[in-house]
């Protein structure tokens, strides 16, 4: 689950990170009001979507020689001016894709003097099984390109789960960063809280781009970007209450509710499998074919016929899809109760584009005398080659 950078400060805060002051508006009718209440002159508008890439991304409504999605204002009434573009319309980044996202909610922050821009993440780092430190001196930067360019310029810090942050982990993190005086005193409390923060509340990623280094010398959080771990948000209550779900797939949303492994994609093609690593295999072979999976969906090993009859109807929700491919090994997961799932879901919403299933393993025979038996337009597959090249050529 992903949050938005003023929740994801106000975390942080909560942890002792020093973050700007900042007032998060959905109305233009209230930046006014929330400039207001910082001390200025200068203030920075930002528009809150789950997507990276704001300041360089551009609004389709506002043309081509619009500012982008984080802009600086002079005065409260060029933020206010800001507010009224910016609400409302589409951002389109590298992250959104084409289609971009709308903007429904503003961040107005109080601006900052920078002297040096930094990088810092935390994440899994599951070649040594450890939370690490990922830091550069190249903030505010993409740092994949980083990576991929200079990668001399990125340090990894592992950090013992054990022991945590200690003081040599501080020390090599402020020497990576060159830090002196006020900045490298801030680095003593700051980076052991970020630590803390990220395992207290079970994060995925927490990244800080830009860490800033201010020209008073100290350093502060210019923007944060938190992602937690789906599996154990049951213990945060705290961290569910921040969910937006219009900035999530509403297909995505509806999987989550019967607990079904659902991705939405780009392609034309949906598919049902148990198992994510059959879910990848299926689609790399649809991918080997020619066309392009719809979505990742695993309905997961013990799946119930209500279950699989969700997914199914999550599937053909989806206007891109053109053909459905059911691609099931029974183990755990009985034929029979995916082939009930399906009759009945596509007996419920109907049956507009070809649909394929192949099925193997536990009453795979029964499973399939249920589908033969349903009088549907099912076409059967014998193995997962013979699906994949069924399913190809039934949407041409």
């Amino acid at each position: 689950m992903n949050i938005h950078e003023y929740q994801a400060k106000q975390v942080l805060k909560g942890f002792g990170a020093p973050v700007a002051s900042g007032v998060a508006i959905t109305a233009a009718s209230e930046a006014e009001a929330a400039a207001k209440q910082l001390p200025g002159p200068l203030y920075v508008v930002k528009s809150q979507i789950h997507a990276g890439g704001r300041g360089k991304g551009k609004f389709k409504e506002l043309g081509a020689d619009a500012k982008g999605g984080v802009r600086l204002a002079k005065s409260v009434e060029e933020a206010v001016s800001h507010a009224k573009e910016m609400l409302g319309n589409t951002l389109v980044t590298a992250q959104t894709g084409d289609a971009g996202r709308q903007v429904n909610r503003l961040y107005i922050e109080d601006g900052a003097d920078i002297d040096r821009e930094l990088y810092l993440s935390l994440l899994v780092d599951r070649s040594v099984g450890k939370v690490a430190f990922v830091v550069s001196t190249e903030g505010g930067m993409d740092i994949e390109a980083v990576a991929h360019d200079t990668p001399e310029k990125i340090i990894t810090v592992a950090i013992d789960p054990v022991a945590g942050v200690t003081e040599a982990d501080v020390a090599t993190i402020t020497k990576a960063y060159g830090l002196s005086g006020a900045a490298a005193e801030d680095g003593k409390s700051l980076f052991p809280a970020l630590y803390k923060a990220f395992v207290e509340k079970d994060m995925a990623l927490l990244e800080v781009n830009p860490l800033i280094v201010m020209k008073d010398g100290h350093l502060r959080v210019l923007d944060a970007k938190c992602s937690f771990d789906g599996n154990a948000l049951f213990r945060h209550d705290d961290m569910k209450a921040l969910r937006d779900e219009t900035e999530e797939d509403a297909k995505e949303i509806e999987a989550s509710k019967w607990d079904l492994a659902y991705v939405a994609l780009d392609g034309n093609i949906g598919c049902m499998v148990n198992g994510a690593g059959l879910a990848m295999a299926t689609m790399d072979i649809i991918k080997l074919y020619g066309k392009e999976p719809a979505n990742f969906c695993d309905v997961g090993g013990g799946a119930s016929k209500e279950k699989v009859a969700a997914a199914f109807k999550i599937i053909t929700a989806d206007p891109r899809v053109q053909g459905i491919l059911v691609n099931i090994f029974g183990g755990i997961m009985k034929c029979d109760v995916i082939a009930e799932g399906v009759v009945a879901a596509v007996k419920e919403v109907g049956l507009k584009v070809p649909l394929v299933v192949r099925l193997e393993g536990t009453n795979v025979e029964l499973g399939k005398k249920i589908l033969n038996e349903s009088g549907l337009a099912i076409t059967a597959a014998d193995d997962l080659d013979d699906a994949a090249k069924k399913i190809v050529s039934a949407i041409g």
